[in-house]
């Protein structure tokens, strides 16, 4: 067992105060990660380390099974215990755990005859921490992570933002990226954590705490329920920095946004790279900037060609990422070079360095030779304040190749395909206009407030029927 790491975390845990985790009982996370990492290191004899697959649903058994794993130095997988049986099907064809925390899984490895396939791990002997991601849509794929790659993202950010201590407001999912990020932030700087799920923040409950002490991270469509709130606006208007990222933010959000003075910050990042590596400080924000902002201290950009010519400042082309918090590969693979991250994101720099999206090369619609990006599309439909929620896709089409098809949810029953078309046709080139309109009543998101497009385009298909050219 790496013993090295058992005196660093453990010791730090010791001399937190109980009321560190704000809600819940902190001294509690010690006593269950204490008689946790005793129950592992009884395995000390076991040539390689236990691997661990964490599934807890409540926060105080979630912290301190991760704690206790990584002071143990295991492989440890971190899941959604809301997966589904398919989706658990995913992760068994992937790993066969030693221990099994979180009831839902191992009830199913239990009681369903799920595959189980042995892969090696990529690094022997050394802690590796597995973030899912890739779940939305397609195969759950994990990112391996390292103690080290997220202290590189934590150093990173207080660096950014000039902070000795980072007290965090998470109400995002702890298996997550977004949330495991807030524990480590409080964690590693000694601050202050509150846990709450984001139902009882929007019903009011906020907690007795001096927001301005805290950061919160968001995505969009929490940001925009909140601020429907005249309260929860003016309660979110006194917090330090509220981060916003997991899904492209529009216009007529960030105005309103404006409008209550809020500290937001917009930030561009992945479960590859630990959270963000381009965040926008708030004084920007305030005056007026609606890009990603500036990259942060520990990660380099590079804007290329199809033809990998690297690019000039304003010239829009593919984002490449070198940084100390990118993941080591996709278990069980190692990148192959960790130096040149290509992303599936489009965009660029402007001269004073911040980063600017377009939107992700594999969303890219074909029309007639024309190239649409359906976030400038998404933005446009919802700044006519017409629609609740909006999701552009492409649709096969015989004659243009794909089609653009807008997938929405009306305001009222009173919004129509007319009205919608008359509110954008001068807002958009004709090529990048919906030439489909599919209205329903609601689309799930992920927990990270992102579209699953497969879906939807099953869905406007079956819509559409019969139409000859789809």
């Amino acid at each position: 067992m790496a013993k090295h790491l058992i005196p660093d975390i453990m010791e730090h845990l010791s001399r937190f105060p109980d009321n560190w985790l704000i809600g819940y009982d902190g001294g509690e996370v010690t006593s269950i990660a204490e008689q946790k990492l005793h129950n592992l290191t009884q395995l000390a004899n076991i040539n390689t380390r236990p691997i661990i697959l964490l599934a807890e649903r409540e926060p105080v058994q979630f912290i301190a099974s991760f704690i206790a794993s990584c002071a143990a130095g295991c492989q440890i997988f971190l899941c959604n215990p809301n997966w589904v049986k398919q989706e658990w099907e995913q992760v068994f064809e992937l790993v066969n755990p030693d221990i099994i925390w979180g009831q839902e899984a191992e009830y199913l490895k239990e009681n369903y005859q799920l595959p189980i396939i042995n892969y090696p791990l990529p690094i022997n002997n050394y802690p590796l921490i597995m973030i899912p991601t890739g779940g939305s849509s397609g195969k759950i794929k994990f990112a391996m992570h390292t103690w080290e790659t997220l202290n590189a993202s934590i150093e990173a950010l207080k660096q950014y933002f000039q902070l000795s201590v980072i007290n965090s407001f998470c109400v995002l999912p702890l298996y997550h990226v977004s949330g495991l990020m807030q524990f480590m932030r409080s964690f590693t700087t000694s601050g202050k954590l509150v846990i709450m799920p984001f139902k009882a923040l929007e019903s009011g409950e906020t907690g007795d705490i001096n927001s301005a002490d805290f950061f919160i991270s968001l995505v969009p469509t929490q940001l925009q329920r909140l601020l429907q709130n005249p309260y929860m606006a003016s309660w979110l208007s006194r917090f330090h920095t509220v981060l916003l990222g997991g899904a492209p933010a529009w216009d007529s959000l960030l105005e309103e946004a404006r409008k209550h003075r809020i500290q937001l910050s917009p930030t561009y990042g992945m479960t590859e790279t630990a959270s963000q590596i381009a965040t926008l400080k708030a004084k920007d924000f305030l005056a007026g900037n609606n890009s990603y902002g500036q990259i942060l201290p520990h990660a380099q950009v590079t804007i290329s060609s199809l033809n990998h010519e690297i690019l000039s400042y304003n010239q829009i082309g593919n984002i490449t990422i070198k940084g100390d918090s990118l993941a080591l590969g996709y278990y069980p693979q190692i990148f192959a070079n960790r130096d040149n991250f290509q992303t599936d994101d489009i965009g660029y720099l402007d001269k004073n360095g911040y980063l600017n999206i377009v939107g992700r090369s594999s969303d890219k619609i074909i029309t007639g030779g024309e190239n649409v990006f359906p976030a400038e599309v998404e933005a446009a439909i919802r700044a006519t304040a017409l629609v609740v929620d909006v999701c552009v896709i492409g649709l096969p089409d015989k004659l243009w190749g794909q089609v653009v098809t807008a997938v929405y949810v009306p305001k009222n029953s009173g919004v129509s395909t007319a009205s919608l078309q008359i509110a954008i046709e001068d807002k958009l080139s004709k090529f990048k206009q919906p030439k489909y309109w599919v209205s329903i009543e609601s689309f799930p998101r992920n927990s990270q407030g992102k579209f699953n497009r497969e879906q939807l385009q099953e869905i406007a298909i079956e819509l559409l029927k019969p139409n000859p050219n789809i």
